[in-house]
């Protein structure tokens, strides 16, 4: 599947056009960002893809990284905030047009080198530095690490649930509900209606005080490979109709079939679906069946703030 960050170089390629851009005089590095996206010719769509956080745009990302670890080698320097100039080494790296201009290439003055050895030491104990010569960027390196063990501790999630009894099944999907705002502040808004059910429904919150307007949740626990067909979607449906119901979740811990999906949007969006991979994302989202193991404050140099204004 083609991804739209395909076409952004990494940081580690965008070295030389960085370098590139402050050859007649200093520069200001938010118009760089645009001069070089214009060279590249990335779509607005391109341009606009943040990284996980949200905090920064890829293409923003991976430039300031360029020029932080050409910085670091000695090639370019800040001449106030925001703003940089090549160093006469840089002119030098720039003219000649066969380096490849990378980590690699950098590692040949003694600035960076001293900078690598820097990044390599914890309270004086050398440390692996296996990602530093990835075309990543570091905050990109993180975030990607963050997904990855969220998609382990989903599939464990899943799994757990799957695992788990269908009467402890409904009480986690009410106090899922309830752990995502609905039904308000009220202690008692969600119940689990155990196993002799009523009329099809598993479990249901109410929205308000007297219980007047109410959510009704289906919840299915199945293996992965047996999905929810269009037919457990009219059954559902109709036993709404049944308590005059408005509003309906369906959740399982498998998948829904497309005709499923069909059904649903068929019946007018009364029925909300929720399949075992929307579920796990949910659970960590909400902290329900796993904890916060440990909180990571990532600090960085402002280098602005040793800039002279």
């Amino acid at each position: 599947m083609f991804d739209l960050k395909d076409d952004i170089p990494s940081y580690q390629k965008l070295m030389r056009p960085v370098l590139k851009s402050a050859e007649n005089g200093p520069r200001k590095i938010s118009e760089v960002v645009e001069e070089i996206s214009d060279e590249l010719d990335l779509s607005s769509d391109q341009r606009e893809i943040l990284l996980p956080s949200g905090k920064q745009t890829v293409i923003a990302n991976r430039i300031h990284w360029a020029r932080s670890y050409l910085k670091q080698a000695g090639l370019v320097k800040n001449t106030q905030r925001g703003w940089f100039e090549l160093t006469d080494t840089g002119l030098l790296a720039l003219k000649d047009s066969t380096n490849e201009i990378d980590v690699k290439y950098l590692e040949r003055y003694e600035s960076f080198q001293e900078f690598r050895q820097r990044s390599n030491k914890t309270d004086d104990l050398e440390v692996s530095d296996a990602t530093a010569d990835k075309d990543e960027t570091p905050d990109e390196q993180i975030e990607d690490a963050l997904k990855r063990w969220n998609k382990t501790l989903s599939a464990s999630l899943l799994k757990a649930t799957q695992e788990a009894s269908p009467a402890f099944f409904e009480q986690l999907i009410v106090e899922l509900l309830i752990g995502m705002g609905y039904g308000g502040s009220s202690e008692n808004a969600g119940r689990a209606l155990g196993k002799s059910g009523d009329n099809g429904i598993d479990g249901v919150i109410d929205q308000d005080p007297l219980g007047v307007d109410q959510i009704y949740i289906q919840a299915k626990r199945y293996a992965s490979e047996n999905v929810v067909g269009s037919g457990d979607i009219r059954d559902f449906f109709g036993a709404l109709s049944i308590h005059k119901a408005t509003k309906g979740i369906f959740v399982t811990t498998s998948k829904f079939t497309a005709s499923a999906k069909d059904t649903t949007k068929a019946l007018g969006g009364r029925i909300v679906l929720i399949d075992g991979e929307r579920l796990a994302n949910l659970m960590i989202t909400y902290g329900i069946g796993c904890r916060q193991k440990s909180v990571v404050r990532l600090m960085e140099l402002d280098e602005t703030f040793f800039d002279e204004v």
